[in-house]
């Protein structure tokens, strides 16, 4: 099935109750994960810096110590090895910072809903869900408030399979029942969901079509940043293909990514002298006389392939750019 560019009204079908998230002794709840073959051999404390993005690799050592962290059901050191398939929980304490998830009226668009999942459209500036820095009203907030209650392994994610950066926009997919929770994220991680971008890069790359293959971690010192890291970093690759060039020497491209690590194509781009225009953090500036047009990165996550968790149809949504990221390119075309 294929859908492009179709936007739904708003449907009242009934969601699944939220199941309850697991609850500690110190008001905290229970994350886990299971080690998939890129995180075998790395250390149990490296291993949380990166799924754990808004702790302290100091913080996430003291829960290890406190033995707040168990592989297979029991206490590790800090510098334990991973190995395949091990289970890994972490239990979180309580932030006090954030009051409860309550449900918010957010605007963003619906594409597609069946009592299994939802296909929508995130506008750029909204994040995600809430985390360290961003307590504002969330992706997440909006979720609760159209379908009451959803399913999740952290309360602050309910139903969230993937993300998108804030400042990015696009497609993403929900999970409305247990089960498709669990088949969707276990797709991602198997990388059986097909994830493809439309970008305008500050430069055009030497190539017009090519991959790379480096693995990212987060920056050594500016922890808001990711970078390529040979060693400590999480295999990543990304495909790019120039679609149309620009006088200025600014092009649009269609970018695959085959893993989904935080930042990857801003990174990826970046690394190879090009950029995402508007992406300040990893060295997109914009051009003098484009100042008032881009006000952020003009990424765009246009299209999603993935098999139904219970039909196991094949479905593919495609949505179109932003209105902001058109008026860009139309300036550039003119």
């Amino acid at each position: 099935m294929r859908r492009s560019g179709l936007l739904l009204k708003d449907l009242h079908s009934s969601c699944v109750p939220k199941p309850a998230v697991p609850e500690c002794s110190n008001g905290g709840s229970i994350s886990s994960f299971v080690v998939g073959e890129q995180e075998a051999g790395r250390r149990l404390d490296v291993c949380l810096v990166d799924r754990f993005v808004g702790m302290s690799r100091s913080g996430l050592s003291k829960l290890i110590r406190s033995g707040l962290v168990t592989v297979k059901g029991q206490t590790v050191k800090t510098g334990y090895v991973l190995r395949m398939d091990d289970l890994v929980e972490v239990i979180t304490k309580a932030d006090k910072s954030f009051p409860k998830l309550s449900p918010q009226q957010v605007d963003f668009s619906i594409i597609y809903e069946d009592e299994s999942l939802l296909v929508i459209s995130k506008p750029s500036g909204l994040v995600v869900h809430p985390g360290a820095g961003n307590e504002q009203v969330t992706l997440a907030h909006g979720l609760l408030y159209h379908c009451g209650g959803l399913p999740s392994n952290d309360e602050m994610r309910p139903g969230i399979v993937h993300r998108l950066d804030k400042d990015t926009s696009g497609v993403m997919l929900v999970a409305k029942t247990e089960s498709a929770l669990r088949k969707l994220t276990k797709d991602f991680h198997d990388r059986k969901v097909g994830k493809q971008y439309t970008a305008l890069l500050l430069r055009c790359p030497k190539r017009e079509i090519g991959r790379l293959v480096a693995p990212i971690g987060r920056h050594l010192v500016n922890r808001k940043k990711m970078a390529i890291r040979e060693v400590g970093g999480r295999y990543a690759a990304t495909s790019w293909r120039i679609i149309e060039k620009f006088s200025m020497g600014i092009c649009l491209a269609q970018v695959t990514i085959e893993t989904g690590r935080t930042h990857q194509i801003r990174v990826h781009m970046s690394s190879i002298g090009s950029p995402v225009l508007g992406d300040n953090l990893y060295g997109g500036r914009v051009l003098k006389e484009m100042t008032t047009m881009v006000s952020r990165q003009m990424l765009h996550a246009s299209t999603i392939s993935f098999t139904h968790p219970k039909s196991l149809e094949q479905m593919t949504f495609t949505v179109p750019l932003c209105p902001d990221m058109q008026a860009v390119m139309d300036y550039l075309r003119r």
